[in-house]
């Protein structure tokens, strides 16, 4: 199957995208009114000297946009200068127009009047008007690489989830924004700015859906801040999240992602940058815009600030200029990016799919909104161990009708599918793939147990479930022993999970095999996974919601699923391009269009390891081309190699 890897086309001396959101020092979102034009270019050439191509830029609206009918002539001048800086340094900028949210604030300009930004024609017309004076104007710089329409209008059209408008109205509104981008001659790829937070990645419904507002956009811009109880989920997290964000084949840029400096220690600001660049690249992200250029200890006493003082410490370089642990990580980042070519490299194919269910992004009838969460962190789990199994994953959408072939189908913790899934997991499990699934019962009461048909004849089983109630786990480990050879696990060995879950989710299917034959019981001596081959293919059923299970266990990673899910590997013929036999080490092969084959290690051990990777080649050090066997990598660490 094919993996995500759609790339910007526009203004290749600036691609790809890797830059830094821009305020600067002088002035926060204030900096217009305080505008620098010696500082500006200090800070700029800052992150130019450390690789980064590009900014994104902002159009503070109160202050541009101060009266209905009116834009403020001499911010615009000001902004003239700040393009001029950029076409110096060959840098290139991607202005936002409305921008009525930032770090926890709100600001409107003073004639709004309380106007709904999405349903007030009136206010809808301004909008417009001001994105369409704002493209006139600036549209034919050579520093214009990009446009956005807003910053997270979620937070500030209407307050996330309080009253969220329907996604008809957003996606009218997306459309009148970007048209008017397109009617003033704005010829650069333009997106939204709403971080891409919508119910297609999320799960939760705020109006703005990546597939309706697909037709008006060139771009999908992730911003990803969420926190996890686990350091390979969150290192992983905004790769994830770019997985998702490709539903509309689109490229995705990771338009906003970083830390405050306020919140960890200046080694583990790093670690976060590097493991959210490289694994996000790897997760089929093609841009990077970092939050944000530089400190604002000058700014304490003003708003966000005086109210949101970590908001201060998000810089890559300080309230001095001088580079931040986060700046020096790009720098290294810019470099690989250098060395690989990657404007001319893809991700490489991959055989597993993991199946993203409709009930993630469809509101069916008396379907509930808190299934989703479930549904979104088992995922998450299930492509943290996929990762450590070293077993590329290409996301494939229910809603969608599971596009694309694949060997070998993972369903994690998945407790509701539609009927026509159903059969059709059927019929390719008959054609040849493995068809994998972990049982969940749910994380609430209603219709406790699986929600589509025919689990029994799916699976080759008869399941025991009295209705209505939920059968306990009672163990705090799960010990899956295996009771013959199964893939890379051998029989007699023993698989340990963590157990964990509510009331409702602690729990696991009672089955009797029919057609079905055991492979591991639990330590009860009950069926706890089980193969039924069909046809040409097979499905395989765990009774326990391993990746659930581990969602919700903290500092968990690496937990034995990957075990599992190489054993899937090896039994469907999925193949694994380059193995390595550590956990904490995961590999990826990116592919370069002349076919050259770059292979990315990534460590999620604290600890130095290392490690010999398995591939069909001789692994070359990038700069050298020195060939090597044994592969060191420092903690958290990174490396890229050349397979010959």
């Amino acid at each position: 199957m094919r993996r995500h890897s759609a790339q910007l086309a526009h203004d290749n001396a600036v691609l790809p995208w890797l830059g830094a959101n821009f305020w600067s020092r002088t002035g926060g979102p204030l900096m217009w009114r305080d505008y620098d034009p010696g500082i500006v270019r200090e800070e700029l050439r800052v992150l130019r000297e450390h690789g980064l191509t590009m900014t994104r830029s902002f159009f503070y609206w109160p202050d541009f946009h101060p009266e209905p009918h009116r834009v403020d002539e001499t911010l615009c001048e000001r902004f003239d200068d700040f393009l001029d800086a950029h076409r110096e340094l060959g840098m290139g900028t991607v202005p936002t127009f409305i921008v009525g949210h930032m770090s926890g604030e709100n600001w409107d300009p003073a004639w709004r009047g309380g106007r709904d930004l999405y349903e007030d024609v009136w206010m809808v017309g301004r909008q417009a008007w001001f994105v369409s004076r704002m493209t006139r104007r600036f549209k034919d710089h050579p520093a214009v690489t990009g446009w956005l329409i807003t910053n997270e209008m979620p937070g500030y059209g209407r307050i996330y989830q309080v009253d969220p408008p329907s996604s008809d109205v957003v996606t009218a509104w997306a459309q009148a924004m970007c048209n008017a981008v397109r009617a003033a001659g704005g010829t650069q790829p333009v997106s939204l700015g709403d971080g891409a937070w919508g119910i297609e990645v999320t799960g939760r419904d705020n109006g703005f859906s990546l597939r309706d507002t697909a037709e008006y956009v060139d771009f999908v811009g992730p911003h990803v801040y969420r926190s996890d109880t686990d350091l390979a989920r969150q290192h992983q997290r905004a790769a994830f999240e770019c997985e998702l964000a490709a539903v509309t084949g689109q490229p995705v840029v990771l338009e906003e992602f970083g830390l405050s400096t306020d919140t960890v220690s200046a080694e583990n600001a790093g670690t976060y940058y590097r493991q959210t660049l490289h694994n996000s690249l790897l997760g089929g992200a093609t841009g990077w815009i970092a939050w944000n250029n530089t400190d604002y200890d000058a700014l304490w006493d003003r708003s966000p600030y005086d109210h949101h003082p970590f908001e201060m410490h998000f810089g890559i370089t300080d309230g001095t200029g001088a580079p931040k642990a986060p700046l020096r990580e790009l720098a290294s980042f810019a470099q690989v990016l250098k060395d690989v070519d990657f404007a001319r490299c893809a991700r490489s194919d991959a055989d597993a799919a993991l199946v993203v269910p409709a009930f993630l992004e469809r509101g069916y009838p008396y379907s509930r909104p808190a299934d989703r969460p479930l549904i979104f962190t088992s995922l998450h789990q299930g492509y943290v161990a996929a990762r450590a199994a070293d077993l590329p994953v290409a996301l494939t959408r229910e809603a969608d009708g599971l596009p694309g072939g694949a060997s070998l189908y993972l369903l994690p913790s998945t407790r509701q599918f539609t009927t026509r899934t159903r059969r059709e997991l059927e019929r390719r499990a008959a054609a040849g793939a493995t068809v994998y699934l972990s049982f969940c019962s749910g994380e609430h009461p209603g219709t406790r147990g699986p929600w589509f048909d025919d689990l029994d004849g799916l699976f080759g089983v008869e399941l025991q479930l009295a209705y209505g109630v939920a059968e306990p786990i009672e163990d705090d480990v799960l010990e899956m022993r295996f009771t013959e050879d199964f893939g890379s696990v051998g029989a007699g060995e023993v698989l340990r999970f963590p157990v964990a879950g509510n009331e409702d989710s602690r729990a696991y299917l009672p089955v009797v095999p029919r057609s079905a034959r055991v492979v591991a019981v639990d330590a009860h001596g009950r069926p706890a996974l089980l193969v039924n081959e069909t046809g040409e293919g097979r499905t395989v059923l765990a009774t326990y919601p391993l990746e659930h299970m581990a969602a919700r266990t903290a500092r968990v990673n690496p937990e034995e699923t990957h075990r599992l899910y190489a054993a899937l590997a090896d039994v469907a013929g999925a193949r694994r391009p380059v193995t390595v036999d550590s956990p904490y080490v995961g590999a990826d092969v990116l592919l370069h269009e002349d076919g050259r084959r770059f292979v990315w290690l990534v460590s999620q051990s604290p600890e130095e390891v290392t490690v010999r990777p398995v591939a069909d080649g001789v692994l070359r050090e990038l700069t050298t081309g020195a060939e090597t066997a044994d592969v060191t990598l420092a903690p958290w660490g990174v490396r890229v190699l050349e397979l010959a």
